[in-house]
């Protein structure tokens, strides 16, 4: 067989996972196994692959496939989110793009219209992942909009309404102007900003008097219908009971009095406007104010804006500070940085605003949640520093506002019979709801016709959060099969910034609804970032296009480059020099095979000693490296498995063993060491492949011919046995040892072809047992242990041991003793500087201890390298 020179990425990504899908590998079904399962947390529908799916995608599968090779029925279920606000602002622009209003259109064709988009877009990004190897069962793929999965959202509304626990209220909101929604609070993301502070001046009513407010919003003024004064705030003790004159809209407001304003804070009293501000609107309520609207949905001021009126209220700030300038109503402006609430999806400014809603009560629900993870450690998080912001978010949890203005999403199954706001029963569906109405107003003669749907829709979250559960069938039939095998799930890989949206509401849906939790594990990953820091995005132009990383490094070469520096919830600077790693890493592992496979096998000639003694170090090695990389996976450090591995393979396999077995130059070598090479590259590859499936497959099948049931994919996890502690030990000397000799050949211009003799005072009693290794790697004609120090010759120390390799007439005696001379001088001068630092007290106590660590570390080497030398130059004299 011949085997290509270069590892062709493309050509053996798309061979093997056509093969895989072909063969049903990733196919799960119940079965007498013990199931490993993981859902993707969903990626929105309008979603195409970046870096954050890169990285989390690419941990997802490497822990299913590990779950492969031990054994347990592996399941990983795919899908997406239908994403509400973010497809229907997809959807509203390109119908805009075609001239088509949103408004002109009835909901039934606006979702006609929304799934004619998804159905040919939503698939994108599950394509994608196919390229970088994820092993979802493709069969399982769920979308939140499937009709089993939107009547699963639907009952969980209902049974919660039914247990008191979802209500209608009128309750100030965060509104987004530009996707015209309420978001819940974890979907505001406050941002610092510099504005202005607007310092007006209210009239006194029936005096010349004026009053100073100051405001970043001098365009909420037409909103205003009381001035606060804290009532022992004597500065303002004679207005107690009088009125104000809002500027510009001239309406006559109440002074009220309550100790909520703080006396030292700004002037000491401020503008109320209960419509637009959830501190004013508690104000509000306590003094029975009025409440005055001064905002359509868009933002713009409605007929309380007067002559502004249709504009847009950043528009309305500019022009109305200039007017209130003319007419004497603006004290002064100053400038001021404040955190300003804008939408996580459309970056728009939020907009306090009342509105009726629906809620979700939290206080109750939360309990279970916070047990699980913070007391009984039922579920935990990796890596545990994120325990102190779960409890933070569900300790304050407030009730969460599950309803919004949109069309894209599970319609509110809540239906109105009559004209109040109070006249509505909720029920699965309209047939039920109309059995409900009839009995509510004792009128059987209420037909469908009498009934109207609640135009909102829900949450996306509110779907989201029953995924676990929902994709098992397990709300609308709890006792299934495959619900009652896969659930709870194992693992769920997702970022911390949806650890309350998403982890902290699943853990209390699994709670509710299956009284169990969703999953036992919760790996949080580290946001990808430029090697500058910075967060990538495409407005920065710093994030790579995934596919062409794919194209231009490989699957197995991007999937390393990211895994290498991805610790469970530290950010990863990303630079493409990671992958340029991975590929070379791949070519390493290939080149590794392509010269086992090119040695002629012998089946006569006997097995080397050296040969004997590699095999025995080297299954020790790997079995060491199993231990430690068991241990990693359980603590969720897939990053150091994977360095684990990395070492194991180029530095360990590549570089000593194979050159350990390596034959003479057009000699065979023997089959029985043959034969355990490729049992070692074949262990090797099994500990690969989670991470590196298309390489490992490729050479696991170019090994051998294999069947569809021998392919690597569901081959199994190598057995930890024993191993020898003190063999690995014994090596790492040998390996000080062979690395002294070589220096020393390069020092003095050695080549290898000549051969050398190595005598060795054993001060240490270090094991003779790989002398047969330095033997074979150093070239040495005769090795001999000695008593004394060897003249003539040239040395190194390892610890206490001594080596000297004597000297030949090759060397010129004079010029090696002033060359030893010089680097002695040398040397010495380094000492004393380094000596010189750690005898300064200042630097001492100020550095920091790894500084420290250096430092000592550099005299100790030095201390020994000048041993070496003074060694060296006695011999010589």
């Amino acid at each position: 067989m011949t085997i290509p020179a270069q590892f062709d990425a493309k050509t053996v990504e798309e061979k093997w996972y056509s093969y895989w899908m072909t063969n049903g590998y990733f196919y799960s079904e119940p079965d007498h196994r013990t199931p490993y399962t993981i859902v993707i947390p969903p990626p929105n529908v309008t979603g195409v692959l970046h870096m954050g799916h890169m990285l989390n995608n690419t941990i997802q599968d490497v822990l299913i496939r590990r779950a492969r090779l031990k054994g347990f029925n592996a399941c990983w279920v795919p899908g997406t989110d239908h994403a509400s606000i973010a497809t229907e602002a997809k959807v509203v622009a390109k119908l805009k793009s075609e001239g088509i209003n949103k408004n002109d259109l009835t909901r039934e064709e606006f979702l006609k219209h929304a799934w004619d988009w998804t159905n040919k877009y939503g698939g994108t990004i599950l394509e994608q992942l196919k390229q970088l190897g994820c092993s979802c069962d493709w069969n399982r793929t769920k979308f939140t909009m499937d009709p089993d999965m939107s009547a699963s959202v639907i009952r969980s509304f209902v049974d919660l309404y039914n247990k008191g626990l979802i209500y209608r209220g009128y309750r100030m909101v965060n509104w987004d102007p530009e996707a015209k929604t309420t978001l819940s609070d974890e979907e505001v993301i406050y941002e610092e900003q510099q504005g202005k502070l607007f310092y007006l001046k209210y009239k006194i009513e029936g005096s010349e008097e004026f009053l100073t407010v100051a405001t970043t919003r001098p365009e909420t003024i037409f909103g205003d219908t009381a001035i606060c004064i804290n009532p022992n705030d004597d500065r303002f003790s004679h207005l107690k009971g009088k009125k104000a004159i809002v500027p510009i809209c001239g309406r006559v407001v109440p002074i009220i009095e309550d100790e909520y304003v703080d006396i030292e804070f700004g002037t000491g009293c401020l503008k109320v406007t209960p419509a637009h501000d959830v501190n004013d609107k508690m104000l509000g309520d306590k003094h029975n104010l009025e409440i005055v609207d001064i905002f359509n949905e868009d933002a713009t001021l409605n007929s309380f804006g007067l002559h502004y009126q249709g504009k847009d209220r950043f528009v309305v700030r500019a022009e109305i500070a200039k007017e209130l300038e003319t007419s004497g109503a603006l004290a002064k402006t100053e400038t001021h940085l404040n955190k300003v609430g804008t939408s996580e999806r459309t970056k728009a400014v939020i907009e306090p605003r009342l509105s009726d809603q629906w809620f979700l009560k939290m206080e109750d629900l939360v309990k279970p949640a916070i047990k699980a993870v913070l007391e009984t450690n039922e579920i935990k998080l990796y890596p545990k520093k994120f325990e102190n912001t779960y409890r933070h978010w569900l300790e304050n949890v407030r009730d969460w506002n599950i309803s919004r203005q949109l069309w894209w999403g599970q319609q509110i199954p809540a239906y109105y019979y009559g004209d109040g706001k109070e006249d509505f029963v909720v029920a699965e569906t309209i047939e039920q709801a109309l059995i409900l109405a009839q009995k509510a107003t004792n009128n059987q003669q209420l037909t469908t016709n009498d009934l109207t749907q609640d135009v909102d829709a829900l949450d996306t979250w509110f779907s989201s959060w029953l995924w676990p559960m929902a994709v098992f069938g397990g709300i609308m039939n709890p006792e299934n099969e495959d619900f009652n095998y896969y659930y709870p799930t194992n693992d769920l890989v997702t970022g911390p910034d949806i650890l309350f949206f998403w982890v902290a509401r699943m853990i209390i849906a699994g709670y509710e609804y299956a009284d169990d939790k969703p999953f036992s594990n919760v790996y949080l990953t580290g946001i990808v970032r430029d090697k500058l820091g910075r967060k990538m995005s495409k407005s920065l132009g710093n994030s790579p296009e995934p596919l062409e990383l794919i194209e231009k490094f490989g699957a197995d070469g991007v999937r390393v480059g990211l895994l290498l520096s991805a610790s469970a919830g530290n950010d990863i600077l990303f630079d493409e020099e990671l992958c340029s790693q991975g590929k070379a890493f791949s070519n390493k592992i290939w080149n590794a095979f392509r010269l086992i496979k090119g040695w002629e096998v012998s089946t006569t000639i006997a097995q080397p000693e050296s040969s004997k003694v590699a095999i025995e170090w080297y299954e020790a090695k790997l079995q060491k490296t199993l231990a430690e990389i068991e241990d990693l996976f359980e603590k969720y450090r897939l990053s150091e498995a994977l360095m684990a591995i990395y070492k194991l393979v180029w530095d360990d396999f590549c570089s000593w063993f194979l050159e350990m077995i390596k034959p003479a130059y057009q000699q065979p070598i023997d089959k029985a060491t043959f034969d355990k090479a490729i049992e070692m590259l074949e262990n090797n590859l099994k500990l690969l492949q989670p991470f590196m499936p298309f390489l490992t497959e490729e050479i696991w099948h170019l090994i051998a011919e294999r069947t569809k049931e021998e392919a690597l994919i569901i081959s199994t996890w190598p057995e930890l046995k024993a191993y020898d502690e003190k063999l690995i030990a014994d090596f790492d000397n040998t390996i000080e040892v062979i690395s002294g000799i070589r220096s020393v050949r390069k020092d003095k211009n050695l080549p290898f072809k000549d051969a050398i003799d190595l005598k060795i005072i054993n001060n240490d009693k270090v094991s003779t047992y790989f002398d047969v290794i330095v033997t074979k790697l150093g070239n040495i004609t005769n090795l001999e242990y000695v008593s004394e120090k060897v003249d003539s010759a040239m040395s190194f120390r390892i610890k206490s041991n001594e080596y000297f390799i004597p000297i030949t007439g090759s060397i010129n005696v004079e010029e090696e003793i002033a060359k030893l001379t010089e680097e002695l001088k040398y040397a010495q001068g380094f000492l004393k500087s380094v000596q010189a630092k750690l005898s300064n007290e200042k630097f001492v106590g100020g550095a920091p201890e790894k500084v420290l660590e250096m430092e000592r570390k550099k005299e100790a080497d030095t201390l020994a390298k000048i041993a070496t030398i003074e060694q060296s130059l006695a011999s010589l004299k």
